[in-house]
């Protein structure tokens, strides 16, 4: 009796033709500066042409022309050396107590009970109304400034950093916790990644507070800074330097801004939210 044997043939390999990616529009960050530098030429139109007041809103080359003459002579430098001295040190205050008491209040339920009613309660008094308060408690020196930027800085990052915490996901501390992770461990790897997209959200919203706070802590009894050389200005009715400090305010808070916003990219690279079409 023959036996019959059977040979599969072989199997056709199909190769598949690589997919291309997909191509990306090109940046257009530049369009970020058509609405600025148009109302910053709709400006100087205006007060070149009598529409604006000189001694009401000088022309954005005026002020421009002052800031270099106050650059020269080292004055600018030295109230905004100041300034950002204030900013630094309250900032730095403000923050390491808010992350360690949202911290707290949100890791532990003990925590929870005891910091964050008096939080959410002292919330709810505006900072810059304590001005009277604390000139009583610190007094008219520096450190009403920097308790100022401290209190500016405080609330964002705190509620942040406890919003942050507490919307981790529990699922993933629990399979942390099987795989054999220490609770050292799940905080490096688990709590801390989860929570650093709140913490930059609040590190942002804490900087422009601070900037807000230092306008008005050094309009009260102060020699340098940005907010007295604009007082000093309002006094001789100089509106090109008050515009000036104005400005400067404004370069400071967006210079600050974008460079977290970079730190934010790099550190944040795993996460891939939704992106403006």
């Amino acid at each position: 009796m023959s036996r019959t044997t059977l040979v599969e043939a072989p199997s056709e390999t199909v190769a598949v033709p690589p997919v291309a990616p997909r191509r990306q529009r090109p940046a257009r960050r530049w369009w970020r500066l058509v609405s600025p530098v148009a109302l910053v030429l709709g400006w100087e139109m205006a007060a070149r042409t009598g529409l604006l007041a000189p001694e009401k809103l000088p022309a954005p080359s005026d002020v421009l022309a002052t800031g270099w003459r106050l650059s020269r002579d080292g004055t600018l430098g030295i109230h905004l050396l100041d300034s950002l001295t204030r900013a630094g040190a309250g900032l730095l205050i403000g923050g390491l107590l808010a992350l360690a008491l949202g911290t707290v209040a949100g890791l532990l339920r003990l925590g929870d009970d005891l910091v964050d009613p008096p939080v959410q309660m002292a919330r709810m008094l505006p900072h810059l109304g304590l001005v009277p308060l604390l000139i009583i408690w610190v007094g008219i020196g520096e450190s009403l400034k920097i308790s100022l930027v401290a209190l500016g800085a405080f609330f964002p990052i705190y509620f942040n950093t406890y919003a942050g915490i507490r919307d981790i996901d529990e699922r993933l501390v629990e399979a942390a916790r099987t795989c054999g992770l220490g609770q050292a461990a799940r905080l490096r790897h688990v709590v801390l990644p989860g929570a650093l997209p709140s913490l930059f959200l609040g590190l942002r919203l804490a900087i422009g507070a601070a900037w807000l706070s230092l306008v008005v802590g050094e309009q009260v009894n102060a020699q340098t800074g940005i907010g007295f050389l604009m007082m000093e200005a309002r006094e001789f009715s100089q509106t090109d330097v008050v515009v000036l400090g104005l400005l400067v305010y404004a370069l400071l808070g967006l210079i600050s801004d974008s460079a977290l916003r970079i730190l934010e990219r790099r550190m944040l690279t795993w996460r891939r939210g939704l992106r403006a079409t």
